[in-house]
């Protein structure tokens, strides 16, 4: 497994995000190649991480 250098990633949370703390991701667009993804509540925790190919193939879907 590839680590990745996360310490520049500029996190935001969807636009359809209720603000609230609970059930939110939160995502980095800014990497370059890759998308990480976390959960807003666990910051330090964990993050999936997607190639950016593959995040805009399942964005577009979603908006299909």
């Amino acid at each position: 497994m590839r680590e990745h250098d996360l310490s520049t990633a500029q996190w935001r949370k969807s636009s359809y995000s209720s603000g609230a703390s609970d059930n939110c991701i939160e995502v980095a667009d800014n990497l370059g190649p890759v998308v990480p993804v976390r959960d807003s509540k666990n910051p330090d925790g964990p993050a999936v991480i997607f190639s950016a190919d593959a995040w805009a193939a399942f964005l577009a879907t979603l908006k299909a």
